[in-house]
């Protein structure tokens, strides 16, 4: 299992950032480098407790999919979704957000396992952890820009 740990601090209201982590539009516009869209399950709008979304987009010149359900969820402080479908042999994601000193941090723990045994634990060492980490922190830095300039308003 490799886990992946991102905090990203934010100069907004928490749930200004809870609302836009979960966002499926914005994820779309996010995710825009890989042409990520949602395809099937909920497209659009907030993603909510038992819903599903499936994901498209290219990765490693691939198009795939990954199909997610939203298993828990405490609104403004954290949700988690799980991959039901998909290239990972497991995926779980729990976004978790915290007010301190006037800003929101925003916590990822994206835990995942890869498929073909010894060969699929030496592409994650070498190239997919340091992808993962890099796929989320931009999208993170758009979560960011959105919610403190919606913030200023």
């Amino acid at each position: 299992m490799t886990t992946i740990h991102l905090k990203t601090i934010i100069a907004a209201k928490i749930d200004v950032c809870f609302d836009l982590a979960r966002d499926i539009d914005m994820h779309m516009l996010s995710a825009g480098k890989t042409k990520e869209k949602a395809i099937a399950g909920k497209t659009t709008g907030l993603f909510e407790p038992g819903e599903t979304v499936t994901w498209q987009a290219k990765h490693f010149g691939i198009t795939q999919q990954l199909t997610v359900e939203m298993t828990d969820i405490k609104r403004p402080f954290y949700f988690e979704d799980r991959m039901l479908k998909g290239a990972f042999k497991s995926m779980k994601h729990r976004h978790s957000f915290e007010e301190m000193d006037g800003n929101t941090i925003m916590t990822d723990r994206f835990e995942y396992e890869v498929p073909f045994g010894i060969f699929g634990k030496l592409f994650d060492k070498i190239i997919l952890k340091s992808y993962m980490m890099k796929f989320i922190s931009e999208r993170n830095k758009i979560v960011k820009t959105i919610a403190e300039n919606r913030s200023s308003l």
